[in-house]
């Protein structure tokens, strides 16, 4: 018996790897994390192609609720699936520790994600520095992303933002919304990060066959039409003439 943590990939129900499909299968549950990404296919469509009914794993299952899916594992094979990878997020790192500290056996199915998929922008993925994200505005007003942002630069790295989404109510921060609120927040800094002219790569549904990527600066993002989610913006530091070269594909 064990707790399958399974990374399903970016872009739909064939993304998947073999090894992940053959535990998915022999699984009695199988939870579906469904609030920290979005696929670009329907859950039924994932039924239909694993052939497993899917339990939906919300934000309180998964972080406040975890034992529920961890006991269920004592005495079953169960497949916890997320989609990208499943240990680039700190909640999937903490289910993981708490079933082991419980005596369940896990066992980790890597996969594609966010993280490694911008380097097809051409970008070097070792000069990334922290990732960072922009909650809706709603919530919070947050200045973290342009902090991240402004201490990246000073060490010479890029950084990508990722952009808030809640796939429940189907609400998703958009480009143009991420940023106007890093805007904002440059009107009250005195060390500056981010400008209208600030050269950012913006990306949605990287991992797809219909992947859109547009170079240039801030300004020119606006009224940009990118599409079906989920989305995420590059802020490169410095540039190698190679990937100067590389993001030229995505601009004008």
């Amino acid at each position: 018996m064990a707790l399958y943590i399974i990374g399903i990939g970016l872009s739909d129900e064939k993304d998947i790897t073999v090894k992940g499909l053959e535990a998915v299968r022999k699984s009695k549950f199988v939870y579906l994390e469904n609030y920290t990404s979005v696929l670009q296919c329907k859950t039924r469509v994932l039924e239909k192609f694993y052939g497993k009914k899917m339990i939906l794993a919300d934000r309180n299952l998964v972080e406040q609720n975890a034992d529920k899916i961890i006991d269920n594992a004592k005495d079953e094979d169960v497949s916890l699936l997320i989609i990208g990878d499943p240990m680039s997020a700190t909640t999937h790192v903490d289910i993981m520790m708490r079933a082991q500290e419980k005596g369940v056996e896990v066992k980790v199915i890597h996969n594609a994600s966010v993280l490694t998929a911008v380097g097809i922008t051409g970008l070097q993925l070792y000069k990334f520095g922290k990732t960072t994200s922009i909650p809706f505005p709603e919530n919070v007003r947050s200045e973290a992303a342009y902090d991240v942002i402004l201490n990246n630069k000073k060490s010479k790295m890029h950084t990508l933002v990722l952009l808030d989404l809640d796939p429940s109510k189907d609400k998703f921060l958009k480009i143009d919304d991420a940023i106007e609120i890093l805007l904002d927040v440059e009107k009250k800094r005195k060390e500056a990060a981010f400008s209208e002219d600030t050269y950012v790569v913006c990306c949605a549904r990287l991992g797809s066959e219909d992947q859109f990527i547009k170079a240039g600066k801030a300004k020119d993002m606006a009224g940009i039409g990118f599409g079906k989610p989920p989305y995420c913006m590059i802020v490169p530091s410095e540039l190698h003439f190679m990937e100067e070269e590389a993001l030229k594909r995505f601009e004008g």
